[in-house]
């Protein structure tokens, strides 16, 4: 009887030891417990298009690459426009500069254009959930047109880089690779057959 009278006052202790904590920590219990709602997109919704910021409708007005050819450019396959902002670097002939320029200008036309197109249809999918005047045929369609024109602008700027290499020569490549820090290789020390040490060095800002 003893013993189970010892086990009751430690069972009410417990119990208002737990109470006691709960009295005087409520706010650290509660807010360890409560779960995290606020959205990653946070700002957002005070965009005009929904899914498109100001720097991606920049782009898209401009013809600008917006990512679309990281696949090439990422492997090795120069696109015009950079090749152009460094022709004396990697010292490109008159003949060359001319296809890179003519290459340039029919790319980022085609790009515009299309960038035109995909903001217009972005901007009527938002228009359209903003005024709930939407289901889901209009959507669909909305859809099929967003992702023809994505397709088609992304063609527009991973062709020209298919393009690009075949008017330079594989040194002008490697040179182009290293100036936008693709390569761990010093081309401080790691300088191409056929090119004069002292231009390269300049080039590429050796001491």
């Amino acid at each position: 009887m003893k013993d189970i009278r010892i086990k009751v006052k430690q069972i009410f202790f417990l119990v208002g030891f737990t109470l006691a904590a709960l009295t005087l920590h409520p706010f650290k219990i509660t807010a360890a417990s409560e779960p995290e709602y606020k959205s990653k997109y946070i700002g957002q919704e005070k965009r005009d298009i929904k899914s498109l910021s100001n720097e991606d409708i920049k782009e898209l007005r401009t013809g600008a690459g917006w990512g679309l050819a990281k696949a090439a450019e990422l492997n090795g396959l120069p696109g015009p426009k950079h090749i152009l902002e460094m022709k004396k670097e990697i010292e490109l002939t008159a003949d060359q500069e001319k296809m890179v320029i003519d290459l340039y200008r029919n790319m980022n036309k085609e790009a515009i254009e299309l960038g035109y197109k995909l903001i217009e249809y972005e901007k009527e999918l938002n228009s359209r959930f903003a005024e709930r005047n939407i289901d889901e045929k209009i959507l669909d369609d909305l859809l099929e047109k967003i992702s023809e024109t994505y397709k088609a602008l992304r063609f527009t700027h991973l062709s020209a880089h298919l393009k690009t290499p075949s008017i330079l020569t594989e040194s002008q490549i490697n040179i182009y690779n290293k100036l936008r820090g693709y390569s761990s290789a010093n081309p401080c020390v790691n300088i191409p057959k056929g090119h004069d040490p002292v231009m390269w060095r300049k080039h590429n800002n050796c001491n």
